[in-house]
């Protein structure tokens, strides 16, 4: 049971300071990680006041965030683009 506490705690990031600088290499970024989370897009939590996310879970969703990507080499100016007359 220590050591599930030691992964969690090891795993667990704390604030959107320790997070911005986890996704983006500086601390100075937590705008971002603040606008990610209020967009629903980065999988955060609270524990009390304080955002927190865990470093395997945000792994997780960089890599579907990539698969879901992958393969579209639609240039993002013809996305949601309605051609004729509908």
């Amino acid at each position: 049971m220590a050591d599930d506490v030691t992964d969690f705690s090891r795993d667990l990031l704390r604030g959107a300071d320790e997070i911005a600088a986890y996704l983006f290499g500086a601390a100075t970024d937590r705008r971002k990680v603040y606008h990610l989370a209020a967009t629903s897009k980065l999988p955060v939590f609270k524990l009390g006041s304080m955002i927190c996310a865990r470093r395997s879970v945000l792994l997780r969703w960089i890599e579907a965030q990539e698969g879901q990507y992958a393969n579209d080499n639609t240039p993002p100016s013809a996305k949601n683009v309605r051609v004729g007359n509908g």
